[in-house]
């Protein structure tokens, strides 16, 4: 959810003189299509940035937004859906105003290009009423910072509080420029994933080659360095058996969310091969933790299907999930 805060954040600095209020699902009792935590932005000119639903809560949401514009007051709304929307859940959504400070911004973009976590607190009463007691706030390494900078000291007792872990943007590493790493990086953007592009100097390519691309990195394999965390994951597609080997050998001691290395069976094991007998030491870890040929198999074929059938496979790893029909699963959707 990282990445919907950072939308929310570029559009309100580039109309800082409009003003806005902040609507948080702060709870929700039933199912729904969003989960608590989702986001937008309500300017008073009409704009919406974000949404909290699948756009069936939205007019609902500015229409009772005007109340906080008119006195500053913040409230939860409840929106009942059991009877208006497919979802059957009731949703209790915070508005307040949003006046972040200076230090708020430069806080949250120095959390956000670092790759640091930061947390969310939202206090709140789980009914439809005003109060200006409920707001959000958001605590950078050991300093708290509400959303609204002409916020007083107010008494948080007896109120609910809403808690949130937000972990760094989640970052797709492409090792590769031909035309399908082309589509894997506009297909991960338009996830919400940061993506920087990995391309050999020789092929004289620019961050606008690459639809929604993040970073360019123009390396030659053998001195290529990237550190991965838990939020990262790889793809190594540059359909050269020996830049595949060499970019292989760089990340053999790092450990990401997901490695994945494109084509067949065949040629991933005579990856293997000649990575073993080039460095016997690489971990039994490190191999298995690669995914090759990369992808579930939902017979794709062109390069627009194949980079679906790769975000799909990493979505799956990372959510520690088997693919599956929903059909044919009982229950709630998101558990």
């Amino acid at each position: 959810m990282t990445h919907e805060l950072k939308i929310i954040l570029d559009h309100f600095g580039k109309r800082q003189n409009v003003r806005s209020v902040l609507a948080t699902v702060v709870a929700l009792d039933g199912s729904s299509y969003r989960r608590p935590g989702v986001r937008m932005l309500i300017f008073e000119n009409g704009d919406m940035v974000g949404a909290v639903s699948g756009g069936c809560v939205e007019k609902e949401v500015f229409r009772q937004a005007q109340s906080v514009f008119n006195d500053g007051t913040s409230k939860v709304m409840v929106y009942d859906g059991r009877y208006r929307l497919g979802c059957e859940g009731i949703l209790y959504i915070l508005l307040e105003v949003f006046e972040p400070s200076g230090a708020f911004l430069s806080q949250f973009w120095n959390a956000v290009e670092k790759r640091v976590p930061f947390q969310i607190k939202s206090y709140y009463a789980k009914e439809q009423n005003d109060s200006d007691k409920y707001f959000t706030s958001f605590r950078f390494d050991e300093t708290s910072i509400p959303v609204n900078k002409h916020l007083k000291n107010v008494e948080r007792d007896e109120l609910l509080e809403f808690e949130q872990e937000m972990n760094p943007c989640f970052q797709l590493l492409i090792i590769g420029a031909e035309h399908d790493a082309v589509q894997l990086c506009n297909y991960a953007s338009l996830t919400g994933w940061e993506v920087t592009v990995v391309a050999n100097p020789r092929e004289e390519k620019t961050e606008k080659d690459f639809p929604g691309i993040h970073k360019l990195i123009a390396v030659e394999p053998e001195v290529f360095r990237f550190t991965l965390d838990k939020q990262t994951a790889v793809v190594i597609m540059t359909h050269s058996f020996v830049k595949d080997l060499q970019f292989l050998i760089s990340l053999k001691a790092e450990k990401g969310a997901y490695i994945g290395l494109l084509g067949p069976y065949k040629r991933r094991e005579k990856l293997f091969d000649e990575l073993m007998e080039r460095h016997p030491d690489v971990s039994e870890e490190f191999l298995e933790h690669i995914h090759g040929p990369a992808g579930i198999d939902v017979g794709a074929e062109t390069p627009q299907e194949i980079a679906i059938s790769i975000l799909s496979e990493i979505l799956s790893v990372v959510n520690r999930k088997v693919p599956s029909l929903l059909k044919h699963k009982i229950g709630a959707i998101h558990s």
